[in-house]
């Protein structure tokens, strides 16, 4: 089962390297972080700042693309967490999938959480989360 979330907090910090997206129970007490790279923070930000551009950027150029292709973006799945290495050492990742409508066909599309989200927020996607991974993360404190 899928939860319905909200994206609650987008912190940037221009003087590390941690920046954090926050997702919130939609109708529950449940949130975790989780943690982004800069670009794909000040994209979000910037997305849900209503910032456009002359020329499209890459969620933009993505966004276009689905729509000039007759799909919608119906709704953004964080749907697994596991540990992947990264520089020799176990690291909590999550992993995303993008649920396409075209026409009577979902089509689902794996991601990134970041990615998902900064593509998202412009169109006002709901953002979902498999319930193994909401108990995961609430239950251990991982991000």
């Amino acid at each position: 089962m899928d939860i319905l979330m909200e994206l609650s907090k987008v912190l940037i910090t221009e003087t590390g390297d941690l920046q954090l997206i926050e997702l919130a129970e939609r109708d529950g007490t449940r949130s975790f972080p989780i943690r982004i790279g800069i670009t794909e923070a000040l994209a979000i930000d910037r997305r849900l700042k209503g910032v456009s551009f002359a020329r499209p950027l890459t969620h933009d150029l993505l966004a276009l693309t689905i729509e000039s292709l007759g799909g919608h973006l119906e709704r953004i799945v964080v749907n697994d967490l596991r540990d992947v290495m990264i520089g020799g050492e176990p690291r909590s990742t999550f992993f995303a999938q993008l649920h396409i409508r075209q026409g009577d066909q979902l089509i689902l599309v794996d991601a990134r959480p970041s990615d998902a989200i900064a593509l998202g927020v412009a169109s006002d996607t709901p953002i979902f989360v498999a319930e193994h991974v909401l108990d995961a993360v609430t239950r251990s404190g991982e991000a």
